[in-house]
């Protein structure tokens, strides 16, 4: 390194005094000069750290002061409230050495061979060297800064208790269940083998990747399937004996009324499951055999992807952008449940986000909070409706609006209106394809001459599977699928076939991806829209501007070697190809 000293106005340069922890609060706004002051007399006299100082002051919470102190360290932090334990990363990590160096071994990731390890002192070499040693040439150490009171609560709290579903229905068969002693949600709750089996489950649906568990209870059992890339998959049963006390538990964490058995009822939990956090939201409806459960797994980090990360062709890529350089109109993605609607919008959301635009959001709940949008949950408690919600939302002066759904005329026309008023509005709508969309919208209510002309364009798409790529196996297509994939009959093809191995749990899929058909308006379809033309004329014009549907976009992911014919067939009708 030259000698020369640095350039004092460089903040990075060897001689600069460090920037004080209470200085860099004051800078990002978390409290003000004069609480400082409060806090470094209260420091003097009691002789507490800082930190700690202006937490029992009630200046700042915990998690401001790990996110503060991570800054100022150069360290990620993490919090441990909800959190859901690992047990294998449990194993690896004695509770001695946890309590004596105030560490907690998050989790365990599998894919990266790391260990997630929160710890209060990152300065601490002695502990590192210790960890490091005693995992060998096992998972390396990622470490992160949390709250030492979490820590040490975390360690009492979950060291000591068999955290597998094996082991916790073991100690349930053999022991006593307490079905009273889990509706209080306290610190030492844990401890309860109820409380750590509906927590193993979900964090063994989060792990699996599923997007819905079903807790279904029958006459004798209780039976519980996750739905793993759109196909419901029995995962375990068990005795119906075990059930009342778990619903209990679901209603304490998802804030339901644990006495009314009788009336349906929503709610939602959030956890941490392997250092991340991830929200459930909860539905319970009552049955013949008691109250069923199904939890829909809201994983923010998986929900929410890039514009190029949604897997379109570059065509169909760059008539998305087109559609979206419009400033005004409205944009409708279609499609069932669980086609992947939302996370396609999230993405143009995502995509248009940037300060110089006020985006807003209307949705049946907020499934993921994004920075800078302004998300609002339609509510039955202060009757608020998407209609309702839209009139309010025109007074906080958007440019670009989503609606979560179109599902009534209300909606229909109050979404109509503010596209006709010089605003982006983005929703969607529960119609089998693109085209279908308009008279969908016109038996809403919407008049023919409304709709032309106010319609960006209308996104179909739905979510197919994807070959396991450690096990999927080349095989040559016979003459039927060589003709629907549109091989030369004189070429030697080659397709793939789904086998199944332990990676894709026997299942020959892993994975899924969408495919899509996008319809643009044009001066000339709003034209058919305006007159009332037939579906088939407005296909037949479609098909003759290079429109492509999504039994098309299926056999190219076919070709690719993505997926195989049985998959598209599964979502999409194939018998339409020769229209």
């Amino acid at each position: 390194m030259s000698a020369a000293p640095a350039p004092p106005a460089r903040p990075t340069a060897p001689n600069a005094p460090p920037v004080r922890l209470g200085d860099q609060l004051v800078a990002l706004g978390l409290i003000s000069s004069d609480q400082l002051r409060i806090a470094l007399m209260e420091q003097k006299q009691t002789g507490k750290p800082l930190g700690e100082a202006l937490m029992a002051l009630g200046f700042a919470s915990a998690e401001v002061m790990r996110s503060a102190l991570a800054e100022k360290l150069g360290e990620k932090s993490i919090s441990l409230k909800g959190i859901v334990a690992d047990a294998e990363a449990l194993a690896l990590i004695p509770k001695a050495v946890a309590k004596r160096h105030s560490l907690f071994p998050v989790s365990l990731v599998k894919q990266t061979n790391e260990l997630i390890i929160a710890t209060a002192n990152p300065n601490d070499i002695v502990a590192a060297d210790q960890i490091k040693a005693m995992l060998g040439s096992g998972p390396r150490p990622s470490w992160r800064l949390g709250n030492g009171a979490e820590i040490q609560s975390a360690i009492e709290q979950y060291y000591g208790h068999e955290l597998s579903i094996d082991g916790i229905l073991h100690e349930l068969e053999t022991g006593q269940v307490d079905n009273f002693g889990i509706s209080s949600d306290s610190d030492g709750g844990y401890s309860h083998p109820v409380v750590r089996l509906v927590d193993s489950l979900l964090a063994d649906a989060t792990l699996r990747g599923a997007s819905d568990i079903h807790l279904e209870p029958e006459n004798q059992f209780l039976r519980i399937r996750y739905r793993i890339d759109g196909v419901l998959r029995q995962i375990r049963s068990l005795h119906i004996r075990y059930w009342s006390a778990m619903v209990v538990r679901l209603k304490v964490m998802a804030g339901m009324n644990i006495a009314e058995t009788r009336a349906p009822q929503d709610g939602r939990i959030s956890l941490s499951i392997s250092g991340r956090p991830v929200d459930f939201r909860s539905a319970a409806q009552p049955t013949i055999h008691g109250e069923n459960f199904v939890l829909r797994i809201l994983d923010r980090r998986s929900g929410i992807l890039p514009l190029t990360g949604l897997g379109l062709t570059e065509a169909n890529l760059q008539l998305l952008q087109l559609m979206l350089s419009r400033p005004e109109g409205i944009l409708l993605v279609t499609g069932p449940t669980g086609s992947g609607k939302t996370t396609t919008l999230y993405s143009v959301l995502g995509h248009l986000n940037n300060e110089g635009v006020n985006i807003m959001t209307l949705e049946d709940p907020v499934e993921y909070p994004m920075p800078v949008i302004r998300q609002t949950s339609i509510s039955d408690a202060v009757k608020m409706n998407f209609s309702e919600g839209v009139r309010s939302m025109m007074r906080q002066d958007p440019d670009i609006i989503l609606v979560g759904e179109v599902r009534d005329q209300d909606t229909a026309e109050m979404a109509f209106r503010a596209a006709m008023t010089g605003h982006q509005v983005f929703s969607t709508l529960h119609t089998n394809s693109a085209v279908r969309s308009i008279p969908r919208l016109i038996d809403l209510g919407i008049k023919p001459d409304v709709l032309s002309g106010n319609v960006i364009g209308i996104v179909a798409q739905r979510l197919i599977r994807t070959l396991c790529k450690a096990c999927k196996a080349p095989d040559t297509p016979n003459e039927a699928e060589a003709q629907l994939l549109g091989f030369p009959a004189d070429t030697t093809a080659v397709i793939y076939r789904p086998i199944g191995c332990a990676i894709c749990d026997q299942q020959g899929y892993k994975g899924r991806v969408s495919i899509v058909e996008l319809l643009k308006f044009d001066t000339h379809l709003d034209e058919l829209v305006t007159q009332r033309s037939s579906i088939k004329v407005m296909t037949d014009y479609l098909y003759s501007r290079g429109f492509t549907p999504m039994a098309v976009d299926g056999l190219r992911r076919v070709r690719e070697g993505v997926t195989t014919l049985e998959e598209v067939g599964r979502v999409v009708d194939l018998t339409d190809l020769g229209a």
